[in-house]
C-alpha cells in the first residue's frame, strides 16, 4: 500500500528531528558540580598542584573542571567517588598543563574498574596483570583505569609511578594518528630525530646494563615514552640528576620550565 504525501512528510519530519536531537546531544557537555572540598583534595593528593603558584592553581582547577565536563567517568563494578574523578582529571591535566587549549579529542569516556583485569577486560580469575589501558578496536576512545592503582599513583609520592598519567601520555602519543613513542603533535619537528635516537640508545642501555628507569619502558618506544613521562612528572629532580638529556628533552616536549 503506497504511503500518502502526508505520511511521507511525517516520516521525513521525524527523521529530521532525530538527527537534530543527535547533534544536540553530541554537542552538550556534562553538567559537573565540583565538590566543595576540591581544593583540599587537590592539595592533599596532587603534588603537582600544590607546588604551583596561586595563579596557576586556579588555572589547574579550571582545567580539571573542563576535563570532567567533557569526559564522563563510569564505574564498572566500582563506585566512582569525587576523589576518583578529581585524580583522573588531574592525571589528564598534568602532562598538558603548559600546553594551552589542549583537549583529548580521542577520549570519550574513562571506565573505572575496582582492580586489575586481563586483555579481554575480565575482572575475574588469577591472570589479571593489567592496571590501565587505552582502548583500541571496539574499545576505541575509551580508557580503563583501576581504582586501587589510580589512588596509589597519587598517595605514594616516593616513587616514579603513576598509572593514570602513564595512560594519558599514551593518548597524547596517539593524538598524531600513530602511537609510537614520538608525540609529534607537541614535539617540534626539528627534535623528532634526536628524541628517537635518545629513546633507542636509552632502551639499549637499559637492556644491557639495567637502569633506575622502570624496565617496562624497555619493552618498546611506546612504553618508554609513557614510563619516562611518569618519572618526569613524579620525580623530576631525580630524573634531572640521573638522566639530564632525557629531562631536558621532556621539558621541550611538555613545554615546562624548571621551578
Amino acid at each position: 500500500m503506497a504511503l500518502s504525501i502526508f505520511q511521507l512528510l511525517t516520516i521525513l519530519l521525524l527523521i529530521i528531528l532525530v538527527i537534530l536531537l543527535a547533534f544536540k546531544m553530541k554537542g552538550e557537555k556534562l553538567v559537573i558540580t565540583m565538590p566543595e572540598n576540591y581544593k583540599e583534595v587537590l592539595t592533599d593528593y596532587v603534588k603537582f598542584y600544590w607546588q604551583l603558584s596561586e595563579k596557576d592553581k586556579e588555572l589547574f582547577e579550571k582545567r580539571v573542571e573542563q576535563f570532567l565536563s567533557a569526559v564522563p567517568v563510569i564505574g564498572v563494578n566500582a563506585e566512582v567517588e569525587d576523589l576518583d574523578r578529581l585524580l583522573i582529571a588531574s592525571a589528564a591535566v598534568i602532562p598538558v598543563f603548559s600546553i594551552s587549549d589542549w583537549q583529548y579529542i580521542n577520549l570519550h569516556e574513562v571506565l573505572l574498574y575496582p582492580g586489575t583485569f586481563n586483555q579481554d577486560f575480565e575482572q575475574n580469575g588469577f591472570d589479571r596483570p593489567v592496571t590501565g589501558m587505552v582502548g583500541t578496536g571496539p574499545m576505541q576512545h575509551k580508557m580503563i583505569l583501576t581504582k586501587w592503582q589510580l589512588r596509589q599513583g597519587f598517595v605514594n609520592n616516593s616513587n616514579m609511578h603513576n598509572t593514570a598519567i602513564h595512560e594519558f601520555v599514551h593518548l597524547i602519543d596517539k593524538m598524531d594518528g600513530t602511537m609510537d613513542g614520538v608525540p609529534e603533535i607537541i614535539l617540534e619537528r626539528k627534535y623528532v630525530k634526536q628524541w628517537k635516537n635518545l629513546m633507542d640508545s636509552t632502551i639499549w642501555q637499559m637492556k644491557t646494563y639495567g637502569s633506575d628507569i622502570d624496565m617496562y619502558g624497555a619493552t618498546s618506544p611506546i612504553e618508554f615514552f609513557a614510563v619516562i613521562s611518569e618519572y618526569f612528572f613524579e620525580q623530576p629532580e631525580t630524573l634531572k640528576a640521573n638522566h639530564t638529556e632525557l629531562y631536558e628533552m621532556l621539558k621541550r616536549i611538555y613545554k615546562t620550565k624548571d621551578s
